[in-house]
């Protein structure tokens, strides 16, 4: 009895030994990073900049997939199947958290993902082309309450906070849009300038395209005006008692060792106060957005509760 109780402590120590070992040496490969949005869209471009700047850091690449749909969340689905080494992380949007209220899944957003590191987020707005007849928000909501229905707008996914807040200024108003969703801001982009839709809600991926004179912003929806379009006013001023951010992160699978997890955040956070992060985030009016993996998964936990609130007063939750 004495004997097979030291050989499970030997084996319990070889384990952990290893495990400690294993943390020690990661990464000893490239580590994936999967993107929630299409490639050559704001959220790509920034992600890139900084998976490579960690990858500088870890001493190994670290390579973007992009897994564009599902309202940006392949990737947190994709992380339930991967093994817990380290070497698959995901961009995690605020879309990930009102899954369990619209699909039928397995799996808990909150309990099953490993919360790294939250990294940015998005501000957002509504855009028109500049040969629009809506030379402002007023004319906007003349339109869609004399027109019923008729108003085309794009958004990056069904049930993306794009979507989700159009619909609640929607419903606030009294208005009925016609939503038209795509797989990311570089397709709504290429459909809202190609005279395919008459407004489209985004993240400000459509700056470059403002500031080349093809698109006029209406109203943007942080808590004040954005640097980059002070003429736009916030849903605030206009009477709408509206905010929206996105912030959004890096997760791993659910068991993925403490130390690894350390690892990459001290890594990501690094990659993240380097310059070049910093300007690629800023040519989309973004700022870094920092939590730690504490405070990262605390706010995953209290966007779960909010979320569900939102999609049940607009009736889109799935029936039990």
């Amino acid at each position: 009895m004495r004997r097979r109780s030291l050989i499970q402590i030997a084996a319990a120590t070889l384990a952990a030994a290893s495990l400690g070992v294993h943390a020690q040496a990661f990464p000893v490969k490239p580590v994936k990073l999967i993107v929630a949005f299409p490639a050559g869209g704001p959220t790509d471009i920034t992600m890139r900049q900084l998976a490579d700047n960690a990858g500088k850091i870890l001493g190994q690449p670290v390579i973007v997939e992009n897994k564009p749909g599902a309202g940006g969340t392949l990737p947190a689905q994709q992380l339930q199947t991967a093994p817990a080494d380290g070497y698959t992380l995901a961009q995690i949007p605020l879309g990930v958290f009102r899954m369990p209220y619209t699909t039928k899944i397995t799996w808990d957003p909150v309990k099953d993902i490993n919360y790294v590191i939250n990294v940015t987020g998005y501000a957002f707005g509504i855009v028109v082309p500049t040969d629009s007849p809506f030379k402002n928000w007023n004319d906007f909501v003349a339109y869609a309450k004399a027109n019923p229905g008729k108003l085309s707008y794009g958004s990056t996914g069904t049930l993306t906070s794009p979507h989700l807040t159009t619909e609640l200024i929607a419903q606030k108003l009294g208005v009925q849009l016609n939503h038209i969703p795509y797989k990311g801001s570089s397709e709504l982009a290429q459909a809202i300038t190609g005279g395919h839709l008459m407004a489209a809600a985004d993240s400000t991926g459509f700056a470059p395209l403002v500031q080349a004179g093809k698109l006029r912003v209406l109203n943007t929806w942080g808590e004040k005006r954005l640097d980059k379009f002070p003429d736009a006013p916030t849903l605030k001023e206009l009477g709408l008692d509206i905010v929206q951010n996105s912030p959004f992160g890096i997760g791993a699978p659910r068991d993925t060792p403490p130390d690894v997890v350390k690892k990459l955040h001290d890594a990501f956070k690094k990659a993240m106060e380097d310059p070049s992060y910093v300007q690629a985030l800023a040519r989309y009016d973004m700022l870094p957005i920092y939590m730690d993996s504490a405070q990262y998964r605390k706010f995953a936990q209290d966007t779960f509760t909010r979320e569900k609130a939102l999609v049940e007063k607009l009736g889109l939750a799935k029936p039990n």
